[in-house]
């Protein structure tokens, strides 16, 4: 990929519904749940294997990226992380379609990774892309400080600051994180210029959606500044830990039979719909 290139692009106007590919493969897990949040939020989603997206023909039916709009990076374990979290699946994109997906994100596109998928992501290079350097790995996402995979429910506040595509019009999120290697680390330097450029998307948070503060479990991993998602300076790729595609209807949660009581108590009408689905439907919005 070339290291600097100016990928500021008009939105692609589309007529019919957005296509979405969710790359799928070799330890990647949650490529139906992800299909079916972006299907239900309006998107025409497809689920490739990525040595299908590598060599089309060779393997059967064509898959090209550059017929899709939407690129998903989705959750899981991507080669079991033999060699750390998203480092191989990383490796294996950029040496064979690196300058690609480059092409794909200057035509005004959007990419997502999902907790794997974000690892990724800043493996490849393709976040934060400060000064333009969609190449060099300037963030990691790193073990755990309590030194164990973490499966529970956080609580997110988002910068509405930020130009992220995916998050316009929301405040505070909770969704699932299901990790091992989750801390945000990155250099002071590099961390204020993500602030500066309010390319810090969602941060960590307690259930008032007051800052984490580093606290656990609120900040579940340790990430410094507690960010737990951060996106380019054109907010068109995005990476978050959380997982927004396990929160999709609100029977979701695990709490949603207690919290059904208390609408039925203050004679309230139910919610239908969980967090995580209103992130993919901004990404489908943008190209309406």
């Amino acid at each position: 990929m070339a290291k600097k290139k100016n990928i500021a692009a008009p939105i692609p106007r589309i007529r019919s519904s957005p296509k979405a590919l969710v790359l799928t493969g070799f330890g990647l897990n949650c490529d139906w749940e992800t299909a079916y949040a972006l299907e239900l939020a309006g998107a025409e989603a497809r689920r490739v294997h990525i040595n299908q997206l590598l060599m089309g023909e060779e393997i059967g039916e064509v898959a090209r990226l550059d017929d899709y709009q939407i690129f998903a990076f989705i959750g899981g374990f991507s080669w079991g992380d033999d060699h750390g979290a998203g480092v191989i699946f990383a490796s294996k994109l950029l040496y064979n379609m690196g300058e690609e997906i480059l092409s794909f994100i200057e035509k005004g596109n959007l990419v997502i990774g999902i907790c794997n998928g974000f690892q990724a992501m800043v493996n490849l290079g393709l976040l934060p892309g400060l000064d333009g350097d969609y190449r060099s790995r300037k963030v990691a996402l790193i073990g755990n400080d309590c030194g164990s995979f973490r499966d529970q429910w956080v609580h997110l506040k988002v910068e509405t600051s930020s130009p992220c595509v995916f998050t316009q019009g929301l405040e505070n999120l909770e969704l699932p994180v299901r990790h091992g290697e989750g801390k945000f680390y990155a250099e002071e330097r590099v961390i204020k210029n993500l602030e500066k450029n309010n390319q810090v998307v969602v941060r960590y948070a307690d259930s008032e959606g007051r800052a984490a503060n580093g606290s656990f479990p609120e900040n579940p991993n340790g990430s410094l500044k507690d960010i737990a998602g951060i996106c380019d300076s054109t907010g068109r790729v995005f990476g978050i830990m959380p997982h927004t595609e396990a929160f999709i209807h609100w029977t979701n949660h695990p709490d949603w039979t207690r919290q059904k009581e208390h609408y039925r108590r203050r004679r309230e009408p139910y919610p239908q719909e969980g967090y995580g689905i209103k992130i993919f439907r901004n990404a489908v919005e943008y190209f309406k």
